[in-house]
């Protein structure tokens, strides 16, 4: 049994009665209340795992008690009880910094796991101060999937803290290539839901017509082609988190189906007739602008405001240019690993130089890959400038007119130094041709391969790799 009793809060004695035996029966001590009074001084009277507390009592709101309970009890879950459809009130508890919140009438199956994962959230007598948190910070899931001590990234790491010990859904809004789902991925990792599975889904890769089997599942025999039951990615992540990457490009249809398993957290799977509770957290990533698309009709509004009560937002490589030396070799050891290699490549300070002065249009992404290509083409222990071969990118790049004729305008001409996609096609091909070539010549010897092309068995096997050469 939890040594710290869970706090009630409800002036209907039914529903106090209701939660104290469900809660009872999960070998928890309760205590209630019936005003915001009494709940005041019972948490100046003593500690609680968890309190939950209904949106209306007689002498105030319930997000008052939020208010309080987050800011005086921070190392304290609280919980709203709202009336059954009243999202707007639901958002707003979530806001506040409630940790869920359950609708009436109470469904005890949501209510129970609702509570099991507050309750890993609270470790009696171990709650650190917001100072020791930040010392200890180096420790945590976010610090070890996001590399760099820059204060932008402090500052998301922070984030990331005090979000993962909510259910609230996040949206994390970042350029291509920033690291989103590693953000998501650090939140799950130190939320109560860590033990659950992590799901992620480009919602852009899903072809419309297989969106709601692929999300909320089918039955056997439901359409042509459904040969077995399959559970949907809802239920594979049922106890844990379901990432949408790139939400925006969900279309109108499946925003309106998605909301609905969202609010009312159960799903009705293609060819079934009775709906399913499922417990889902909700984390949603776009590097498109959401409130733009809203405001254009492209994205369901009252979806945008029930996937965005956390907004993260995740800086580019350009503006924590610090970070980029530590990245650099964190990934040039994960490249040797991968290689089989004792020591990892070491980056020349010329070439350190080049990547900082560099704007990583891609982020960290480009970053890891032209440091993979890197590797492939350094001939000796350390990369030089030449190896990492920087494109060429102006220091302010024209904005293309939406008017203008793309063969006439400016704008649309290669920047010095690149090539048109025509051509870039027409060189791999021809390079593609050589290559395998001497490949027959030599009977596949990559090693005598590499050395009538002029290449070092590196540059050959990077080559292969790139041009997909069987």
């Amino acid at each position: 049994m939890n040594s710290l009793p869970v706090l009630i809060i409800d002036d209907e004695a039914d529903i106090r009665e209701l939660i104290e035996i469900t809660l009872n029966r999960m070998g928890l001590n309760t205590d209630t209340a019936a005003d915001i009074a009494s709940a005041e001084q019972k948490l100046r009277d003593q500690r609680y795992a968890l309190c939950l507390t209904d949106m209306r009592l007689p002498d105030g709101n319930g997000l008052d008690l939020i208010d309080h309970i987050t800011t005086d009890y921070p190392h304290t879950p609280v919980a709203m009880i709202t009336a059954h459809g009243n999202m707007e009130a639901a958002i707003r508890a979530l806001k506040s910094g409630a940790f869920d919140f359950v609708s009436k009438p109470i469904d005890l199956k949501q209510l129970r796991e609702m509570v099991s994962s507050a309750l890993k959230l609270n470790h009696p007598g171990a709650a650190p101060d917001s100072g020791a948190q930040t010392d200890k910070q180096a420790g945590t899931p976010a610090a070890r999937l996001l590399l760099g001590q820059s204060p932008a990234m402090q500052q998301l790491k922070t984030t990331i803290d005090k979000v993962a010990r909510s259910q609230a859904p996040v949206y994390i809004h970042g350029e291509s290539g920033t690291g989103k789902e590693l953000v998501a991925r650090s939140i799950h990792q130190q939320s109560a839901r860590a033990d659950g599975a992590f799901i992620p889904v480009n919602c852009s890769a899903i072809p419309g017509e297989l969106l709601e089997s692929e999300f909320f599942g089918h039955l056997k025999g439901s359409f042509t082609g459904a040969s077995a039951d399959k559970p949907g990615l809802f239920k594979a992540a049922h106890g844990g988190t379901l990432f949408l990457d790139e939400v925006a490009d969900l279309p109108i249809a499946m925003q309106v189906k998605l909301l609905r398993a969202i609010q009312e957290k159960r799903i009705r799977p293609v060819g079934a007739s009775q709906e399913e509770a499922v417990d889902v957290r909700i984390l949603s990533a776009s590097h498109k602008d959401l409130a733009e698309l809203v405001d254009s009709g492209e994205f369901r509004q009252d979806l945008f405001y029930r996937i965005n009560v956390i907004r993260i937002d995740v800086p580019r490589l350009h503006d924590r240019t610090d970070d980029i030396a530590e990245i650099a070799e964190a990934t040039l050891h994960k490249l040797a690993r991968r290689e089989g290699r004792d020591t990892p490549l070491s980056l020349s300070a010329a070439a350190r130089a080049a990547l900082l002065d560099y704007p990583f249009p891609g982020n960290v992404r480009e970053l890891e890959n032209i440091l993979e290509r890197a590797c492939a083409l350094c001939d000796g222990e350390q990369i030089q400038p030449g190896d990492l071969q920087l494109p060429e990118i102006s220091a302010t790049p024209p904005a293309p007119s939406p008017t203008a004729n793309p063969a006439a305008s400016p704008a649309t001409k290669p920047a010095p130094g690149t090539v048109s996609d025509n051509l870039t096609s027409t060189l791999q091909d021809s390079e593609r041709e050589q290559i395998e070539r001497a490949l027959e010549k030599t009977r596949w010897n990559k090693t005598e391969a590499a050395k009538l092309l002029g290449l070092s068995f590196r540059q050959l096997r990077y080559r292969i790799k790139k041009l997909n050469i069987e």
